[in-house]
């Protein structure tokens, strides 16, 4: 009893964290400064005059519509994007043999999965809203994607060669066979496509001689890149802490109980 009092506290201390993290993200969020392309240019002109250009840094948020001349082709679905995921998760079953402390053996059939293949990639790109258009650099950024396929494909492939579209991939020993029994292939991908309306909340910056967003110099300032509406993303990280905050006195109650229960028994 007192072991799971104690574990329960150091839950505690864990969602204390994650609630102390999530209040500060929310706050943050908050802070930033809503923006249009052409607020920024004015800023940042003002600021060069004062004190001269590159030394300008603003935690904004902006909403636009994402634009390139050159965007990425996805791996899988061949969607125009500027950042896609494309995974295959082999799924397989294999039978396992367990003994207890008595010596007696029992033999169960277990289903499991490993990724064989991971591809991640993003570019910069264009902010496009009413007013102009300012470079993101998305690296570093939380992005939100768009799924564009989720299919399982059963069975190993003729000749060992996975394919999808153009995607193909040789398999080697362990993952034609081996010790389990290949059930088939699961082929994800999602996307940051083209066109779309979008939210981008982080740091304006003219460091490099030009107007660009990018990840905050504060770890503490989130740098995200979302489908959803500034006040939406705000009010989701504000339940968060709320959840782990409720979660956390749970904890510590819980285990302060066990504890002095422990102690009086």
């Amino acid at each position: 009893m007192a072991f799971v009092g104690l574990i329960l506290i150091v839950a505690g201390g864990v969602l204390w964290w994650v609630q102390n993290r999530q209040q500060n993200r929310c706050r943050q969020l908050k802070l930033a400064r809503a923006c249009q392309v052409s607020d920024l240019e004015t800023t940042a002109i003002a600021v060069s005059k004062e004190i001269g250009g590159g030394d300008w840094r603003d935690y904004v948020w902006l909403w636009g519509t994402i634009k390139t001349a050159t965007p990425l082709t996805s791996e899988f679905k061949e969607v125009p994007c500027v950042c896609y995921t494309s995974t295959v998760v082999r799924e397989y079953e294999e039978t396992v043999r367990q003994k207890d402390s008595d010596g007696k053996v029992t033999t169960s059939t277990q289903r499991g999965s490993e990724t064989i293949s991971e591809n991640n990639r993003r570019i910069p790109f264009d902010l496009v809203d009413t007013s102009g258009q300012v470079r993101v650099d998305p690296e570093e950024a939380k992005i939100e994607h768009i799924e564009v396929l989720d299919e399982f494909r059963p069975g190993n492939p003729v000749g060992g060669m996975l394919s999808f579209g153009p995607f193909s991939l040789a398999l080697g020993e362990e993952g034609s066979g081996g010790s389990r029994r290949t059930l088939g292939y699961r082929y994800r991908e999602t996307v940051l496509p083209l066109d779309r309306a979008l939210l981008v909340v982080g740091m304006a910056s003219d460091r490099t001689g030009t107007i660009a967003i990018e990840k905050p110099a504060q770890d503490d300032q989130p740098y995200i890149i979302t489908l959803k509406s500034h006040e939406a993303i705000t009010k989701s990280v504000d339940q968060s802490a709320k959840i782990a905050f409720w979660s956390m006195v749970g904890c510590f109650g819980g285990g302060v109980v066990l504890l002095l229960a422990a102690i009086v028994g």
